[in-house]
């Protein structure tokens, strides 16, 4: 028997994703966003939403530009540092350590040591509520090599990203293969 939860933002998995945008000086801003997936395959768009109060939401709405990072579980720290303090007050690149590297496509940075990078130009909001969402055309995207499988794709093992749980506020590993989409249904 299901147990009714009632209405809440639960939704899994639930992936970590770091956005990352410049403000209207060029000073380069990380945010950790938990609302947020492909939104469309023609044209390829993701999505993330975000509150209107947060600084990336004032960078993404000025430059027109973001970058959706996909951290592995070495930079779990980092990744959840992007989520506690503003970039209004702290310069979370400095803090952490971590890289900035200027899109060559977009007008974004994203974070040199992840894995995972989606550049994206803006191409419409929507407010939602106590959000605001951002659909981003995907102009690339950029995997570092050793995270590649033997075709070319992103190998979830490799790439060792790792996911929230929002009903808990903790994170969780990922990536053991299960079987193939498209194929293991149709044993059925």
């Amino acid at each position: 028997m299901k147990k009714s939860l009632g209405t809440k933002t639960l939704l899994f998995p639930t992936p970590v994703l770091i956005v990352c945008s410049y403000d209207a000086k060029g000073v380069p801003n990380a945010m950790n966003v938990a609302w947020g997936g492909i939104a469309c395959s023609e044209p390829p768009c993701v999505t993330v939403s975000i509150r209107d109060h947060r600084k990336t939401y004032e960078n993404i709405m000025a430059k027109k530009a973001f970058t959706v990072n996909i951290p592995s579980e070495k930079y779990m720290k980092e990744a959840d540092y992007f989520g506690i303090v503003s970039g209004r007050t702290e310069d979370k690149f400095k803090a952490t350590g971590l890289t900035p590297v200027k899109s060559d496509l977009v007008d974004a940075p994203y974070i040199k040591e992840f894995p995972f990078v989606l550049e994206c130009t803006l191409k419409e909001t929507h407010k939602l509520g106590i959000h605001t969402q951002f659909i981003g055309e995907i102009k690339d995207i950029k995997v570092e090599e050793s995270a590649l499988n033997s075709k070319g794709f992103p190998d979830p093992e490799k790439m060792k990203a790792f996911m929230f749980d929002p009903g808990t506020s903790a994170y969780y590993a990922t990536g053991k293969f299960l079987g193939q989409a498209f194929t293991v249904g149709k044993k059925k």
